[in-house]
């Protein structure tokens, strides 16, 4: 638990500088605040001792609405638009209630900066705490992390991640697992004797990489109680276990005696941001790291392209047909159909798909782990843009993601491509339940937002647009547009059952792809059923039914 003495807290907040922003309107929820054109504007300052946030007409600040950053929340509601919730003052807690004000922003980029200034002034801000006898202030045990995520979510997440099977899970994932030893070892020159923090640090495995490669120290943070099993692990390798520190906690509150020269990490979830890790990472970043330090990974990039996939979109459709029943036990299920069939494609489908199933290259969406401010994660925006290479019908968007591990040495990037050896994360597809009809060279446009929700996921609002094509397309506008909306904490989880895909036997490997594959044939006498050319794709093998293929990225 951090403590600070009063007089250091009162000082670094009386020396925070006022910060004053324009707004469009204040409203409180109970009452009009302001009904006058004249300029508002909202300041934070110190006011008797703490940060307070006013607004303020002109010179003249509102009576009676004065926010106690100590106990303030901030919600989004759109891109101009924010509430802000702070408890009651009255000393009754009986009658004491909760008050709130919506924020109009003139602009997006105003929100955003009003949205950073409020978490840094809430940060150093004083919380009250129990005076101790040794004259400091025990600061409160919330943090950013507890702020922003459900304490049923987060129990639920460590002790997902508290237990062995689920960290062998990933151990075995040779190549997650391989290319973090490889980015290690190929770029010795940025650990040796330098201080490594090992953010998320799991069974330690990273940690004692880090320590092979020649690190002076490594802190390894982890808060789930997969501390004690790092301990037991790092303690079994005595001639590294001397430079490891296993400390117990969240990267958001601890604690370290100096500065990091390297944060190693495993952050990425499904689609690379569920799971909201990398906020953890940025802010370990930003607490831990010093100036120009590395991180390793460095950037992540999330592929997506548009697919045709029949086979899974009537798999996904036939799901429903449960609730066409008219006479289940009597019962007309019928009124649900609708319901059910909506619901069945909220779910992403996680699994490893042929590559040969997307119908336009790719294009990527780029976070700089170095550069990212955690706020800049509660919502993706990315525009979408496709050139049709073929004429089909448009099922909904494919998406994965890989990571630089930008080394001194040997930049190395580990990738979930679609055609590439399959790793844990698989890939994820959202599917549309109105797909699109598009002709070869027709251009797909359309959105996928991503807007972090308290359960550490993300929700997905994804749109496709069918433009015209041909003559005067340049004039046209949109034939076809299909939406949906998709929880990224529930997926469908097919990985687990490979299905069939049937292909010519003359289709070559699939152009569309950055990533070239080569096929090597095993075995011939690996004869299942005859005279058939269906593939089934499962790990990295490829399946077919009267040969087995293993496909291996070309050097």
């Amino acid at each position: 638990m951090e403590k600070k003495t009063i007089m250091e807290q009162k000082q670094k907040l009386e020396q925070q500088p006022e910060e004053e922003f324009a707004l469009a309107s204040v409203t409180e929820l109970s009452s009009s605040l302001s009904s006058s054109s004249a300029p508002l504007s909202a300041r934070f300052y110190v006011g008797t001792g703490v940060a307070e946030l006013r607004f303020r007409q002109e010179s003249e600040f509102f009576d009676g609405y004065t926010v106690d950053l100590r106990t303030a929340q901030l919600f989004k509601l759109g891109p101009v638009k924010s509430v802000c919730i702070s408890e009651g003052s009255d000393t009754n807690k009986e009658k004491s209630h909760s008050k709130g004000v919506t924020i109009q922003f003139r602009e997006e980029e105003e929100s955003r900066a009003f949205h950073c200034a409020f978490e840094q002034w809430k940060e150093a801000s004083i919380v009250q705490g129990e005076n101790l006898p040794n004259g400091v202030v025990t600061v409160s045990k919330n943090s950013k992390f507890d702020d922003k995520v459900e304490p049923s979510s987060a129990k639920m997440y460590f002790h997902y991640y508290g237990q062995l099977l689920h960290q062998q899970n990933m151990l075995q994932d040779y190549v997650r697992t391989g290319t973090y030893y490889s980015a290690v070892m190929e770029n010795r020159a940025d650990f040796t004797g330098r201080v490594v923090v090992d953010v998320g640090a799991g069974s330690g495995i990273l940690s004692l990489f880090a320590a092979q490669a020649g690190a002076k120290h490594v802190y390894a943070v982890e808060a789930s109680e997969m501390t004690e099993y790092a301990r037991k692990l790092i303690a079994g390798n005595p001639s590294l276990a001397q430079r490891i520190t296993v400390i117990k906690g969240k990267v958001e509150e601890v604690e370290l005696p100096e500065k990091a020269d390297i944060l190693i990490s495993e952050p990425m979830g499904t689609l690379l941001v569920n799971e909201r890790m990398l906020e953890s990472y940025v802010i370990a970043r930003d607490r831990f790291l010093v100036p120009n330090g590395k991180m390793f990974p460095t950037v992540g990039r999330i592929h997506m392209a548009p697919f045709s996939d029949e086979y899974l979109f009537v798999e996904i459709a036939n799901k429903a047909l449960f609730w066409q029943q008219q006479n289940y036990y009597g019962v007309d299920l019928t009124p649900l159909y609708g319901s059910a069939f909506q619901g069945y494609f909220s779910q992403p489908v996680v699994d490893a798909f042929d590559p040969r199933l997307l119908v336009a290259p790719a294009i990527s969406h780029v976070i700089d782990f170095t550069k990212s401010k955690e706020e800049d994660l509660y919502e993706i925006e990315i525009p979408l843009k496709f050139i049709s290479s073929v004429g089909t019908r448009v099922h909904g968007l494919a998406c994965w993601f890989d990571v630089l591990f930008d080394g001194s040495t040997v930049p190395r990037w580990l990738t979930t491509a679609p055609g590439a050896p399959t790793t844990h994360w698989y890939q994820l597809r959202c599917v549309l339940s109105q797909p699109l009809y598009v002709m070869a060279g027709q251009e797909i446009t359309g959105k996928l937002r991503m807007v972090a929700h308290s359960s550490q996921s993300y929700t997905l609002y994804l749109t496709l647009s069918a433009k015209m094509w041909g003559p005067g397309a340049e004039q046209g506008g949109i034939l076809q547009t299909s939406s949906c909306k998709l929880d990224l904490k529930e997926p469908y989880y097919r990985m687990s059952q490979p299905q069939a895909y049937t292909i010519a036997q003359d289709q070559q490997p699939h152009h569309l792809m950055n990533t070239q594959v080569r096929y090597r044939n095993l075995s011939d006498k690996s004869r299942i059923v005859k005279e058939t050319s269906k593939y089934i794709y499962s790990k990295c093998y490829v399946y077919r039914f009267d040969r087995i293929y293993k496909f291996k990225p070309m050097i």
